[in-house]
């Protein structure tokens, strides 16, 4: 594989050595015309999973016969010339998987590589009995949450020895808060989450080697107000035993700040999986799965299907466009915020100051000539409010005075500069201003968003718990 951090070139080799106890009885590499059933079928479960993550990509065979070997291989590589796709070959056939939108980032290619170790295995388990019955586990639970323990945690799939002798914690993890997401306690929601630490951790073992952290824990009355997920979350070893109960407070006091912004409320989770290997997975109250690692979101499942949240690449795509460090970090810091609460919400950036009021109406602005003396305005309107905010700054503004204000219905308005401009403001749009195919798929604040974004950018955060950015009238991503 190539060094960390280079994006120009990518690719893995999805073999998995082979010991003499575990030779595979059967390696033969099918034909290219898929004929064989054993083939066909893991083809379209490698097909079925990249749509599952990439619904805007499209996976077409180029025509490339792979090269024959004597194990079942697949190889996955973004060349320097063709970085608007991956090139992948697997079980004797090769493919392209394109997407006109943007390059596949590096946390996408690598859930790509995820998918590829988890199908190999499950492949050559499937036609070898002795490889089987040590693995019996590959074949539990939706191939998703495979692919996504196999990001999280690839050990287990390093090779065919640590297939039987690693446990998949993740996707015990997964399994545990999908049958919790099933149940209510006193008529309420469950929550509930797991901190895995890492698998060089030293000391954290139990007496008796503990309980396994595995689905058959949620048959246990109580086990649902033992951890709540949100403060305090069971802690699981390496062997993937329930070790002790953590409050995530003290267990992340003393780690640095996340360097990346996220809901306030699992801030104490990305700091707990800051610098170490250790990962955190919880069950929201709103019936969300998080999983946390490298001391930020990685993964949610949410609204019926897992999302990369590749934040990495997100955030840095905002900041960039926005080109104001400290106002990208407020603006999306209160967007999570809301997210979390599920609550709708709508920030507009503008390029350049003046063109505020052909977005806003005068009424609406903080500062206006038509409004300066007091005598002017009506009492009781907003307005005669409006000098407590007026010239207020990202320096003036903390994410807790700047949610209130995001809730009003209306959208929320700044400079580039960090200046605000208006609160609880009517954004004004025309058909060609939102008429992308994006915002007639979408509610009035989709429209809004997509008109703002003509003069900046804009950021929307729906109901459901979606954030979207949009620039110059685009969509450039959701997380």
């Amino acid at each position: 594989m190539t060094p960390p951090g280079n994006e120009e070139m990518f690719a893995c080799d999805w073999s998995m050595p082979r010991s003499d106890s575990f030779a595979p009885a059967l390696c033969r590499v099918p034909a290219a015309g898929g004929s064989h059933f054993g083939g066909a079928l893991y083809s379209d479960f490698l097909a079925q999973g990249l749509s599952h993550f990439f619904p805007a990509a499209r996976l077409e065979a180029d025509g490339r016969r792979a090269v024959a070997r004597a194990d079942l291989w697949c190889d996955c590589k973004a060349g320097r010339m063709r970085r608007d796709r991956v090139l992948l070959e697997w079980l004797g056939q090769g493919y392209s998987l394109r997407r006109a939108r943007r390059p596949f980032t590096e946390n996408e290619r690598r859930l790509i590589h995820a998918i590829g170790r988890v199908l190999t295995a499950r492949y050559q388990a499937l036609f070898n009995p002795d490889i089987a019955a040590r693995n019996f586990h590959l074949f539990h639970g939706l191939p998703e949450d495979r692919y996504v323990s196999a990001f999280l945690d690839p050990a287990p799939y390093e090779n065919l020895e640590t297939l039987a002798e690693q446990q998949d914690r993740a996707a015990d993890a997964i399994e545990v808060l999908r049958s919790s997401a099933l149940t209510t306690h006193e008529n309420r929601r469950v929550s509930t989450g797991a901190l895995l630490l890492g698998r060089s951790s030293p000391g954290q073992e139990a007496g008796g080697d503990g309980l396994r952290y595995s689905s058959a824990l949620t048959s246990i009355r109580s086990f649902p107000r033992l951890c709540d997920g949100i403060h305090t979350v069971a802690l699981v070893n390496a062997k993937g035993r329930w070790i002790d109960i953590a409050d995530l407070d003290e267990w992340a006091a003393g780690q640095d700040s996340p360097l990346l912004p996220g809901p306030s409320a699992y801030r104490p989770h990305c700091r707990a999986t800051l610098g170490n290997e250790n990962l955190c997975l919880v069950l929201t109250p709103n019936g969300e799965i998080k999983a946390f690692s490298g001391g930020v979101q990685t993964f949610s499942f949410l609204n019926g299907c897992w999302r990369l949240t590749d934040f990495e690449w997100k955030y840095r795509r905002w900041a960039e466009a926005i080109g104001n460090s400290d106002l990208a970090k407020l603006v999306l810091q209160v967007a999570f915020d809301l997210a979390d609460a599920r609550r709708g919400g709508l920030f507009a950036i503008l390029d350049d100051s003046a063109s505020a009021v052909r977005l806003v109406s005068p009424a609406d602005l903080l500062a206006h000539e038509e409004y300066e003396t007091a005598g002017t305005w009506r009492a009781g309107s907003k307005r005669s409010l409006y000098y407590l905010l007026n010239g207020k700054r990202t320096a003036d503004l903390s994410p807790a005075v700047l949610r209130p204000l995001a809730t009003i219905d209306g959208g929320v308005v700044f400079d580039r500069g960090g200046r605000l401009l208006a609160f609880g403001a009517i954004l004004r749009h025309n058909e060609s201003e939102a008429g992308s195919n994006r915002a007639a798929q979408g509610g009035g604040r989709t429209m809004a968003a997509v008109a703002a974004s003509h003069y900046g950018w804009a950021l929307k955060i729906s109901e459901d718990g979606i954030i979207s950015f949009f620039e110059k009238g685009n969509w450039v991503w959701d997380v």
